[in-house]
């Protein structure tokens, strides 16, 4: 292959077959582009909170965060590939991903263990929120595979806040 042909394939629009409009393909890989980002920075800062946790809770609050993570981690792959099987494109670099998230970073050297469960949960919230923005997206489009799969998300992410606030509950 030759440098032109090479060039010209990487200057190529994506043509992926869809029956979705250019504007439904847009809009919802757009909104998808956010969700990956914020569902990125939500695995790294449950990630981070995992490594970082102590107190006498350390075990259960370890083991928590880490079946937590690998569940959101398990979401990227998903995400990324609904915004390609319609068209779109995905997160490139760790600088999009900084660009697009709405996920706060906490780079704090310590934090309790109560404020590591309160924060995700608020985070976990906010991702709440952002996966039913990017349901009602696919919604108004017809897009009912990123809506079937966005809503098995919002189950998971209901269930992590539940076990977040339950975990910081006083009885």
């Amino acid at each position: 292959m030759s440098l032109e042909d090479a060039r010209k394939r990487r200057e190529a629009p994506l043509d992926t077959p869809t029956t979705l409009g250019s504007n439904a393909i847009k809009d919802i890989s757009a909104a998808l582009t956010v969700l990956l980002a914020d569902v990125f920075a939500l695995y790294v800062k449950t990630k981070n909170f995992h490594w970082h946790i102590s107190g006498p809770h350390f075990r259960d609050y370890h083991l928590l965060l880490d079946e937590q993570a690998a569940e959101i981690f398990a979401m990227t792959d998903d995400i990324a590939e609904r915004a390609r099987k319609i068209g779109g494109t995905a997160i490139r670099s760790i600088g999009h991903i900084a660009r697009a998230k709405h996920i706060a970073d906490n780079d704090a050297d310590f934090v309790t263990p109560d404020d590591m469960l309160a924060e995700l949960k608020e985070d976990n919230l906010a991702l709440t929120q952002r996966l039913r923005q990017t349901r009602n997206i696919s919604d108004e489009h017809g897009d009912v595979a990123s809506a079937s799969l966005i809503e098995n998300w919002i189950d998971q992410a209901e269930r992590r806040i539940w076990f977040l606030f339950e975990a910081t509950r006083r009885a």
